[in-house]
């Protein structure tokens, strides 16, 4: 699109993915925010619900309505609790208007698989069909021409850029994988529960969800459906007493003869002319050096003794893992250049 911004609509604009979509959006050349809504606080403004928005994005938060967000926007991001968007869908599709889906409900490939890792009703078979993954660096082509996208999930985009390239080039053993994955408290969402409580959380580390979290079956499908391999992997996630980040520690069985130079070399095919993929071999990323940007970060090392390859990637679970690869995607699917509006540098320190 030249010389014409994009008109937006944002539904759940209050939840953390939400007023970050705000943050970056504000601030995108090509983008006009259409209007904001969020059926928990409707009637209320930005302002109101976030002060750090004072005198800055002032606009009402309205309640949801399709047939509106048909006529003003050009695309819509919807950042609510699972088994909303799955609800919404179906009234938004028109076959002009775009949809960015950030709450999960369209990234596994069928509604029972759906029902079985999240507890909840999602969009029939027709529509989760339609959807395209919206992993950037990897599916750019395909991001390009849909009118519906599925962002990933914020463990699965560190997990995923990670081990695509290992297994892309057939270097480690698919069944092989163990994942120790760190996320900060953002990533619970802002509803209060005692698990994000103060109390809880300050001065303590703790596992969750362990074997049963509902990214394992969106990382094992992407890694399959992209490279052809099979796939079953070990998933925990623990809840680190910081507001921002994940840190994802993947464990591999390399393939017999793969060197530590086959390893540099499919990091590089794969992320060459990518921008917001940092290699950083032989280092240790810290989710510091990613705050508040859409960059993830990946370092790897090989481990001769017990041949296996242990990898660590970074992000900013807000940004790269929901509002601002959802931007990204954006980009693409309107055919803008795909930095646009995400040139940030990290907050640092």
């Amino acid at each position: 699109m030249e010389d014409q911004d994009v008109n937006i609509s944002i539904i759940g604009a209050t939840g953390y993915s939400g007023v970050e979509l705000v943050r970056l959006l504000l601030t995108h050349p090509e983008a006009n925010i259409a209007a904001v809504y969020s059926n928990s606080q409707t009637g209320k403004t930005m302002q109101e619900v976030y002060p750090h928005l004072t005198h800055i994005f002032t606009d009402d938060l309205a309640e949801i309505d399709c047939a509106r967000i048909q006529k003003e926007a050009d695309v819509v991001f919807i950042a609510t609790p699972s088994g909303v968007s799955g609800k919404l869908v179906p009234q938004l599709l028109d076959g002009k208007l775009k949809v960015i889906d950030v709450s999960g409900d369209f990234r596994l490939a069928t509604p029972d698989l759906y029902k079985q890792w999240y507890g909840k009703e999602t969009a029939g078979q027709e529509y989760i069909d339609q959807a395209i993954y919206g992993l950037s660096e990897w599916n750019a082509e395909a991001i390009k021409e849909t009118n519906l996208l599925a962002n990933p999930g914020c463990y699965p985009t560190a997990t995923l850029l990670s081990l695509l390239p290992l297994l892309q080039e057939n270097l480690i053993d698919g069944k092989s994988i163990i994942v120790d994955a760190k996320s900060g408290v953002t990533g619970a969402g802002r509803g209060a529960s005692l698990g994000t409580h103060f109390c809880e959380v300050n001065e303590s580390i703790s596992a969750y969800k362990v074997g049963k979290h509902q990214h394992t079956p969106e990382i094992e499908q992407t890694l399959t459906q992209f490279t052809g391999q099979d796939v079953l992997l070990s998933f925990t996630p623990h809840l680190v007493p910081m507001n921002r980040g994940i840190l994802t520690t993947s464990y591999a069985a390399l393939k017999d003869d793969v060197t530590a130079e086959n390893i540099a070399e499919a990091y590089v095919k794969a992320y060459e002319g990518k921008p917001f993929v940092r290699l950083r071999p032989g280092a240790y990323p810290k989710t510091k050096e990613v705050y508040g940007s859409n960059y993830c970060d990946i370092a790897w090392h090989v481990d001769e003794r017990t041949g296996r390859v242990i990898i660590l990637a970074v992000i900013d679970n807000v940004v790269k893992g929901a509002a601002g690869q959802a931007v990204q995607n954006m980009n693409l699917m309107f055919g803008l250049p795909e930095m646009t509006g995400l040139t940030f540098t990290p907050v640092y320190p």
